[in-house]
């Protein structure tokens, strides 16, 4: 998959199949508009193009309300890893900026996706609007195809268990923990990456070492706290774990203490190791243990409850 990070860098690119939107999660709705998109790109003898936006653009465009607070299923490395194992071709990270987002719907298709990348095919979802004050959407690309002679493609609305699946929804189940119906509509484990260091000393020498978690980007989304079953991945190695998430004073705009433990005979973490957590089901919510000896005995408990539900 090539990336480029403008219009002008990327250029023309032949018999181009277009789609564009954030894309945060790479959801069951993403993957059928980019399944199609790579599947008409090699009807046409030509390549897939996908044109996602950075910033989020409502990090941009309301950045003292909605924006503020918006937090990604993916970020930008994770998107990336995600969308090269679809298959894309090509993927165009443009930066989103006020000035950007003032472009007219119509100066941005005929401008850009067919002025720069000579688009021949324009794939969009169901839902999908596009340009200043988000007034493109299908029909008028639709409408507008009859004159310039491009083809436009609409995706069908996604579903899992006659519900809709959108970036929205999947955000809601992970806030409020529930891990599974987010990788439902995600169809992939909710990840989060980071660096480790060393964890609790006590927990350690009880049979339980621990290590920390700091997370990559502060924009990432992170469950509610609790302690949640997992399989992380260290190098090339995966392995089952407990994963504890806590937000000082129940303050879910601080920074998280996420703390975890490998199962499984794995090898003790050495400091600055990068980890990812794949998440599988929230286990419990958080306590505070009266006495050392009952902490050491819920663990146990969570290690059980982890082999019976991660082979």
């Amino acid at each position: 998959m090539r990336i480029y990070k403008s219009f002008d860098e990327a250029g023309y690119v032949r018999n181009a199949v277009v789609t564009t939107g954030t894309f945060d999660g790479v959801h069951v709705g993403h993957k059928a508009i980019i399944n199609r998109l790579n599947r008409l790109a090699n009807e046409v003898q030509g390549e897939s193009v996908l044109v996602t936006f950075h910033p989020h653009p409502r990090k941009v465009l309301y950045p003292d309300s909605e924006g503020r607070n918006l937090r990604l299923i993916l970020t930008q490395e994770e998107k990336i890893e995600h969308l090269r194992e679809t298959g894309l071709q090509n993927l165009l990270i443009v930066q989103f900026t006020l000035d950007f987002s003032r472009i007219t719907s119509h100066e941005f298709v005929t401008g850009y996706l067919l002025g720069k990348l000579h688009a021949k095919v324009i794939v969009v979802g169901y839902n999908h609007h596009f340009g200043h004050n988000r007034e493109g959407d299908y029909s008028y690309l639709y409408e507008l195809s009859k004159s310039l002679g491009f083809a436009v493609e609409e995706i069908p609305m996604q579903e899992i268990q006659n519900e809709s699946v959108s970036s929205t929804k999947i955000r809601k189940a992970l806030q409020e923990g529930n891990i599974q119906r987010a990788n439902a509509y995600l169809d992939h484990l909710f990840c989060i990456s980071g660096i480790a260091s060393e964890g609790n000393p006590f927990l350690h020498a009880k049979g339980f070492p621990t290590s920390f978690l700091a997370i990559s980007d502060p924009e990432k989304l992170i469950p509610p706290e609790g302690v949640y079953a997992i399989r992380a991945r260290v190098n090339d190695a995966a392995y089952k774990g407990i994963c504890n998430i806590f937000f000082p004073d129940n303050n879910y705009d601080s920074t998280p203490s996420i703390e975890f433990i490998l199962l499984e005979q794995a090898p003790p973490l050495t400091q600055g190791t990068k980890v990812r957590l794949f998440f599988h089901k929230r286990l419990r919510s958080f306590l505070h243990f009266p006495t050392p000896d009952d902490l050491i005995r819920q663990i146990s408990s969570d290690k059980r409850q982890v082999d019976e539900l991660i082979y």
